[in-house]
């Protein structure tokens, strides 16, 4: 019989897709790795992973085995909670995925009061310019703008968010005034670099009538902060605007007024975790409230 260690392993080489990756997560010698993956291989009688200079990859009987270890896994995380018995406050580390609008404007500061409810709790927050990936356990849990259509995941829908076009005030006052969207065209624009839009969701141009911007990222802070500072003007998250101070102003809202969704997705399995369900209850209840008061101060 396998020991829960040798899952463990293997669950992070699957996951890392490399013995490099899986050493930094487990905090050992990536050869010591390499050598308990080929004691666990020759175990079994079976290669569990293509080896080649592009990484691991899960061989068939390495799938087959994924879904047992990763079993295995949520037994010992349920387990451990049910030996703690801990029915109150919340503990450990809980890493959360957002996309970087939400994780600058919105994470901290909810994350920040469910901390302070709960010391021995320790939160990290991973802002990618991507979808999270909860299959290889990049994080415990994923906000996203799109409810995902694949995979073994829970969806529930955080809350609405608005978007208008912005500017600031010292840019207003040198320009050419903006009162139709004819007007736009004579304003260098702000926004996500085109191909590099990971979510429909993200691509606001159509709104503005145009195919291309003057100034592009593919953070929304970075937008933000080009607005702020007088660059041009560009479609922002109305629960940014507040960070810039009194400076911002939003324009022809009556024109342009998008609304968005946030998503919390998790694992399937997570489900049996009574810690996580406690923390995305906390989670969710926050980020619906801190929504509903950034958007008032804009």
């Amino acid at each position: 019989m396998k020991s829960w260690d040798d899952m463990r392993i293997f669950l992070a080489t699957a996951r890392g897709e490399s013995l490099s990756a899986a050493g930094r997560q487990l905090r050992m010698d990536p050869a010591t790795v390499g050598r308990r993956i080929a004691r666990l291989e020759e175990d079994f009688g079976t290669p569990l992973f293509a080896k080649s200079p592009q990484g691991y990859a899960l061989t068939e009987a390495g799938t087959r085995l994924m879904s047992h270890a990763e079993e295995a896994e949520q037994a010992m995380q349920a387990a451990s909670e049910t030996v703690a018995g801990r029915t109150e406050g919340l503990s450990g580390q809980i890493r959360i995925g957002a996309p970087d609008g939400c994780a600058n404007y919105l994470l901290p500061q909810v994350c920040g009061r469910i901390c302070e409810a709960n010391p021995d709790l320790e939160v990290q927050i991973v802002a990618l310019p991507r979808v999270v990936n909860l299959s290889k356990r990049e994080a415990d849990m994923a906000i996203t703008v799109s409810p995902p259509s694949a995979g073994r995941l829970t969806v529930q829908k955080i809350c609405d968010y608005r978007l208008h076009l912005a500017a600031s005030r010292p840019y207003l006052r040198s320009r050419p005034g903006i009162s139709s969207l004819a007007d736009i065209a004579g304003h260098p624009l702000v926004g996500y670099i085109p191909d590099m839009i990971f979510d429909k969701e993200l691509d606001y141009l159509d709104a503005l009538g145009v195919e291309r911007v003057k100034l592009a990222s593919n953070s929304a802070s970075v937008q933000v902060r080009w607005v702020a500072s007088g660059s041009g003007i560009g479609i922002l998250h109305d629960f940014a605007l507040p960070a810039a101070g009194a400076r911002m102003v939003r324009l022809l809202t009556e024109e342009i007024s998008l609304v968005r969704s946030f998503y919390l997705v998790r694992h399937a399995d997570d489900r049996r975790l009574e810690r996580l369900n406690r923390f995305a209850v906390a989670l969710l209840s926050g980020m619906r409230e801190e929504v509903q008061r950034l958007e008032g101060l804009a």
